[in-house]
C-alpha cells in the first residue's frame, strides 16, 4: 500500500550524466561560487553534468553540488545544492529562521516571513537564496526570494521565500 509521501515523491530519474572538463564549465563554476563569496578550486575534481527534474547538475566527485534552474523571467540561475551549502560553506544571500518555522520546510512549505529573523544585506527581491537554521547556521533549504532583505526582516506575515530545494526532498535523496 502506497502512503502519502510515497505518493508525493516525484518519479524523476538522473539523464544524460557525462564527464566534462574543467575549462568547459569554469564559466559555470564562477556562476556558481561569486555571487555567495566562496572560493574552491574544482581543477582536480572528477566533474559530470546531468539533468535531474527541473535542475541541471553539477556533479563533483560523485556529489552533487550545483544547480542550474531558470527564474520566472527564463533566465538560467546557477546556484549550489544544499550538500553544495554544506560544502563550500558560502556567507552571502542567506535568511535565518527559527525553530518554529523548519518542520514546514522539511516538508516543503514556502518560507514565511514571519520565520526569519535576519537576513543578509545584498538580498534583492527575485534571488534565489538559503535558509539556514538560527541555532546552528546549517543550510536548511534553497528558494527565491520573495522580498528584499530589508522587507524580510521587517514583516510579520507574508511569503518571503518560494521553495525550490529542501532538506529530505528528491534532490537531497538523490543516490549517485
Amino acid at each position: 500500500m502506497l502512503s502519502v509521501i510515497d505518493v508525493a515523491k516525484k518519479d524523476w530519474k538522473l539523464k544524460g550524466r557525462k564527464p566534462v572538463r574543467h575549462k568547459k564549465i569554469r564559466g559555470l563554476i564562477e556562476r556558481l561560487t561569486t555571487p555567495l563569496g566562496v572560493a574552491t578550486d574544482l581543477s582536480s575534481a572528477f566533474l559530470e553534468t546531468a539533468t535531474f527534474g527541473p535542475w541541471n547538475l553539477l556533479i563533483v566527485d560523485k556529489s552533487p553540488l550545483g544547480m542550474e534552474i531558470n527564474n520566472d523571467g527564463g533566465d538560467t540561475i546557477a546556484f549550489p545544492t544544499l550538500r553544495g551549502l554544506l560544502e563550500w560553506k558560502p556567507t552571502l544571500r542567506w535568511c535565518e529562521v527559527d525553530r518554529g518555522a523548519i518542520p514546514f520546510l522539511m516538508n516543503g512549505a514556502d518560507c514565511m516571513a514571519a520565520g526569519i529573523h535576519a537576513s543578509s544585506l545584498e538580498i534583492k527581491s527575485g534571488d534565489m537564496i538559503w535558509i539556514r537554521d538560527q541555532e546552528h547556521g546549517k543550510p536548511l533549504a534553497i528558494g527565491w526570494a520573495m522580498m528584499d532583505s530589508s522587507e524580510m526582516n521587517a514583516a510579520t506575515k507574508g511569503k518571503a521565500v518560494k521553495m525550490v530545494h529542501h532538506i529530505g526532498d528528491e534532490l537531497w535523496e538523490l543516490e549517485l
